[in-house]
């Protein structure tokens, strides 16, 4: 079976390997901080979903450092000057706070020659119509993408993962979005508590609909991680965790329900091993990945 990978997509259009550098915005989220909620989605550690960012810093050092992690995974026969990236804002909710800031930051951030895009994680209420429209007018130089934590479509599951807005925010948050032009990648959790495989492709088909066509996805195995109100939950009371070949089966549906346009940006993901409780395969990052990519290859 042949999908368009995140990998693919960047290397089309780019003509080379393109990396993401993982930054930090210095944002909070409003399901942390009261506004919304306190403690946040119950699956989220204390990085935000963003374990392995950088740590808030000026800018030009986050970048030095997150290109001395990531180029020792590039060729040395690739010059210094001639690589790519796409700066990544993952933790917490990046178009929460001062505005005016984040622009700045974000619009700094492009000035760097060598980063091709800008990828940024938020909410879908926490977009104004200003930063909307403020992130179009990048899109005008570089690549922007704005990422959305959906996770399901189920309003009993996201009632119980305290995900802290109901489906029609996020629907109106798409709209806007990709009326301003800019391009849209969805976060959906595989394996959240009480969630059926039939549960689980009723997300992805509904995003398989959307109108626009969906730009990205992010498939992503549940993780439970120590210090989260879901290890509490999953102590407590052990809930359903995929095995790998399950896991892989379950990819391999969600693959087939979308458009082949959409772009594949993860097929699972991966936590802090130091943090991980279960799945504990899926630590083995080297052989869930040649397992997945051998199970679609061959369907």
């Amino acid at each position: 079976m042949n999908y368009l990978s995140l990998s693919d997509y960047l290397k089309a259009k780019y003509g080379t390997k393109v990396y993401k550098l993982s930054l930090t915005s210095g944002c909070t989220c409003p399901n942390r901080d009261g506004s919304i909620s306190i403690g946040g989605c119950i699956f989220c550690s204390e990085g935000g979903s963003g374990d392995f960012a950088a740590e808030y810093a000026d800018l030009e050092v986050q970048i030095k450092e997150a290109r001395a992690r990531v180029d020792t995974k590039i060729s040395a026969k690739i010059p210094a000057n001639e690589r790519k990236y796409i700066a990544y804002f993952q933790s917490f909710t990046n178009t929460y706070g001062d505005q005016k800031r984040l622009m700045d930051l974000y619009s700094k951030v492009l000035e760097y020659p060598e980063i091709v895009g800008l990828s940024i994680g938020t909410r879908p209420d926490c977009l104004s119509d200003e930063m909307i429209s403020f992130l179009a007018e990048l899109n005008h130089t570089k690549e922007v993408w704005v990422e959305l934590g959906l996770q399901t479509i189920h309003e009993d599951t996201a009632s119980l993962i305290n995900r802290g807005y109901e489906l029609s925010v996020f629907e109106d948050a798409y709209r806007r979005l990709t009326d301003a032009g800019l391009k849209v990648v969805v976060h959906v959790i595989l394996g959240l508590p009480g969630e059926s495989d039939e549960d689980i492709l009723e997300t992805v088909k509904y995003l398989s609909d959307l109108n626009p066509t969906l730009f990205g996805i992010k498939l992503q195995l549940l993780h439970v991680l120590k210090g989260t109100k879901l290890a509490d939950m999953y102590e407590a009371k052990p809930f359903r965790i995929y095995e790998l070949d399950e896991y892989c089966v379950l990819v391999g549906k969600c693959l087939k329900l979308l458009p082949k346009e959409t772009v594949i940006h993860r097929l699972t993901g991966d936590g802090p091993k130091k943090l991980l409780i279960a799945p504990l395969w899926s630590g083995n990052k080297k052989l869930v990945m040649n397992t997945m990519r051998k199970y679609i290859s061959e369907l």
